[in-house]
């Protein structure tokens, strides 16, 4: 029997919902002061009116919903799955303001594209879009990845009660440090240094490349925020291709690796542990991961001879691989031709790739090497004991961090997640069709949506169905946060219409 939601319930989702929606609402109010230091004076405007309707709604719900109440598990895992849904919104108020976006429908998908880190766009005329605008389009994307609820236990909520369990509901279920708080910030620490030195690299390589020195490290800096974070969006429409630089793709490629990385090899990196990157089963399982797919897309590359020279396939092609692979989605190529110019074999390995994702606890999304390697264990593990005599006890054991003992419980939340991602795919694809796409296209889309990759073959754009545009919206949604506090969500709305 389902017992329907308590008044109590509803006060301490409301209360802490708003916590974060106050949150969001003052990291607007940074690219305002950026429009007012470079005097685009409608995008200041546009930002007030966005963070003041935020900061309202987010003090009016901790005020009706006033609590000194610790968060259930329940309850901390409905609270993030709305608070993601109200950062798209609220986080769509000033790009729909800028008149670049069709509909307020579109300006929400690409809100939800830049917090869910997956970088599919349905900006118009990107060219020429405010300085302002761009840098929210990837401040989300950089706010996204380390997670929203990471960023209010970081800066703007004190002593946070349930903190854990709303890290946990945010897809985070490995704690760096023992305190959810001193995570929170040392993914920060991590986050902000690399920003300086990615940005300064993507700068430099800029201004010898020939563009203004603001210019240069503001491209830098967007484009860092996207690579490192997994997401994909850019600020030209070109994405990478716009710059024709070799030097600048071999710093996103390293800056794409450093995103799908878990944040906890990160910390022991840091502390000089760094055997521990050879050792780990999510290095080891991305590496084959990436090289399997790989040759399967070469042999298809090579089916029609796409890309003869060296040089042009590894810019062409293994770029397009490391980008979906690691859920990055940047593009050296345009959108229509993994259709025109791709065989089908190259277009289901590089699928395989984006389905795979990177690490757990790092800022891609997909089914996650963890994952993929513990599944690998677990049929290693059922070979030995049917091989080895009756009597025998297998015990299969693998490197994480520390030498860790399969368990079935690891083994069934592994296959329970990877089957839900594989149904999102699947459920994404058939939606497509029925719109009127080719399958291996709408399979690509997507697994693109909900791998929280962003790579497009050209079905994501203004002019597709509604319908579609609500489908990667929750798909993204979904993906981004692993399914179970959105699991959550459901059974709570309908605990709250069927429950006694």
């Amino acid at each position: 029997m389902l017992i329907k939601p308590t008044a109590e319930d509803i006060q301490n989702i409301g209360f802490y919902l708003g916590k974060i929606i106050v949150g969001l609402g003052f990291i607007m109010f940074l690219p305002m002061v950026f429009a007012v230091t470079v005097q685009e004076w409608n995008p200041a405007f546009d930002f007030l009116i966005g963070g003041s309707v935020t900061l309202f709604t987010g003090f009016s719900l901790t005020k009706l919903c006033e609590t000194t109440r610790d968060l259930n598990w329940m309850q901390g895992m409905v609270m993030v799955s709305l608070a993601w849904l109200a950062a798209m919104f609220f986080g769509a108020i000033p790009l729909y303001l800028s008149g670049h976006w069709n509909s307020f429908l579109d300006a929400s998908f690409e809100s939800m594209s830049g917090f869910a880190t997956t970088g599919l766009t349905l900006v118009q005329d990107l060219d020429h879009l405010s300085y302002t605008h761009n840098l929210w389009r990837h401040l989300i994307m950089f706010v996204g990845g380390q997670g929203i609820v990471i960023v209010a236990l970081s800066f703007f909520v004190k002593g946070l009660a349930g903190a854990f369990k709303m890290y946990v509901g945010e897809a985070r279920d490995e704690r760096i440090l023992p305190n959810v708080i001193h995570t929170s910030r040392f993914i920060w620490m991590v986050s902000i240094v690399y920003l300086i030195l990615g940005t300064f690299a993507l700068g430099i390589t800029g201004v010898s490349s020939g563009m203004g020195l603001f210019r240069a490290f503001f491209h830098g800096a967007c484009v860092f925020m996207a690579a490192f974070d997994t997401g994909g969006f850019t600020p030209q429409t070109q994405n990478i291709l716009y710059y024709h630089s070799l030097s600048f793709e071999i710093i996103t490629i390293i800056i794409m690796i450093l995103g799908s990385l878990n944040f906890k090899l990160h910390y022991y990196v840091w502390m000089g542990k760094r055997r521990e990157i050879f050792r780990n089963i999510e290095t080891r399982t991305l590496f084959f991961t990436i090289l399997a797919t790989l040759f399967i897309t070469l042999i298809g590359l090579n089916q029609l001879n796409t890309y003869p020279q060296t040089m042009v396939l590894f810019r062409k092609g293994f770029y397009q691989l490391i980008s979906g692979h690691t859920g990055t989605g940047f593009q050296t190529i345009y959108a229509n031709q993994f259709v025109d110019e791709w065989p089908h074999l190259a277009l289901v390995g590089f699928i395989c790739a984006m389905a795979l994702g990177g690490a757990v606890c790092s800022t891609t999304g997909a089914i996650k090497m963890l994952r993929i390697g513990i599944i690998f264990q677990a049929l290693k593990q059922d070979l030995k004991i049917i091989m080895l005599p009756e009597r025998s006890v297998v015990m299969q054991k693998f490197h994480h961090i520390k030498d860790v003992f399969l368990e079935d419980k690891q083994v069934r939340s592994a296959l329970l997640i990877t089957l839900s991602y594989l149904v999102l795919y699947c459920a994404g694809s058939v939606i497509g069709m029925l719109c009127g796409y080719p399958f291996l296209e709408s399979l690509f889309e997507s697994t693109s949506a909900a791998a929280n990759v962003g790579l497009s073959c050209g079905i994501t754009d203004t002019a597709m169905p509604s319908v579609l545009k609500i489908t990667y919206i929750i798909e993204m949604w979904a993906g981004r946060l692993e399914f179970m506090s959105v699991f959550t969500l459901i059974g709570f709305l309908f605990a709250a219409l069927r429950g006694k």
